[in-house]
């Protein structure tokens, strides 16, 4: 693997927490744009990995009452937040390798960067970003069997496929912390049985993420220990000024709240349909209102 600091990773995927919001809040804005121009967010994707926006919809277009409303920054946070830990539980159920389910939530990440939630759904993103992540970690699945194994259709993977490549501009090797991490738990053993300047971002969260379980467990002294990794790799850097980095990551992590749940984004998701396809959502109230009348029917005959 490249070495981080010459990596695109780094000089294309690093970003200030104002960029990021700055990146989310233009691809909100794009999307608002194209449901007021086309009715629709939702963006047709040719197999090649070009796209075109659904056509104008007069009824959609003309009339701004019956025009869906367009998701919030917020909501689409909560999304994207929703379908990474799915990453997560599809990956755990194939049994896959942690890198993959790691270079997975990055790619599906990176995408988001470039666009909303209401241009590409999530949850057909999510599943490309899988497979794209098995193939370059080397553990390949079929589209079908990823598709089969969580009953979804595998031509949407595959018809993702180059746009998601795109939108990752092929830069396919990831730096994820839990190589880092597994690293560090050796050394550790080793430290604790016998007892670079560039801390770049994978190593200290890989470190911060070990402090915290040593908080737990209590394995041993850890500032003992970040002293012995700065002296070993003759670092200039000073403790207290690693230590301010892990402490920025721990209070980052303690803002954290717990996983959105299905009932948390229903609304949303519900929201989300009706920019992607507003046909979809008044046939869903259709049938809903079909539903109620049957079952007054029933009370009726009873």
């Amino acid at each position: 693997m490249a070495d981080f600091t010459t990596s695109t990773h780094r000089a294309k995927w690093i970003f200030t927490p104002q960029e990021l919001r700055d990146k989310y809040k233009a691809a909100n804005q794009r999307a608002k744009q194209a449901l007021e121009k086309y009715g629709a967010t939702r963006m047709e994707v040719d197999i090649d990995g070009s796209f075109s926006y659904a056509e104008p919809q007069s009824d959609a277009k003309d009339s701004a009452e019956k025009r869906p409303k367009p998701l919030k920054v917020e909501e689409e946070q909560l999304l994207r937040a929703f379908y990474e830990f799915k990453i997560q539980d599809v990956c755990d159920a194939f049994k896959f390798p942690r890198k993959i389910q790691a270079t997975a939530l990055i790619y599906f990440k990176r995408f988001y960067l470039q666009w909303s939630v209401m241009e590409h759904h999530p949850k057909n993103i999510m599943l490309t970003c899988i497979y794209a992540a098995c193939k370059a970690e080397e553990n390949h699945v079929s589209a079908e069997e990823l598709g089969k194994g969580i009953e979804q259709d595998h031509h949407v993977i595959l018809n993702n496929e180059m746009l998601v490549l795109q939108s990752l501009g092929f830069d396919l090797i990831v730096y994820a912390p839990y190589r880092a991490l597994e690293g560090f738990v050796s050394d550790m053993e080793e430290f604790r049985g016998a007892n670079d300047d560039d801390q770049h971002e994978t190593l200290k969260l890989a470190l911060a993420a070990l402090r915290r379980a040593n908080v737990v467990h209590d394995i041993l002294d850890f500032e003992r220990y970040l002293r012995s990794i700065l002296s070993r790799q003759q670092s200039t850097q000073a403790i207290s000024e690693l230590s301010v980095s892990l402490n920025t990551i721990d209070s980052l992590i303690c803002k954290l709240e717990a996983p959105p749940t299905s009932k948390d984004v229903k609304h949303i998701d519900r929201k989300l349909k009706s920019c992607l396809d507003p046909g979809s959502h008044d046939k869903s109230k259709k049938r809903k209102h079909r539903s109620k009348e049957s079952s007054t029917e029933v009370q009726d005959l009873s």
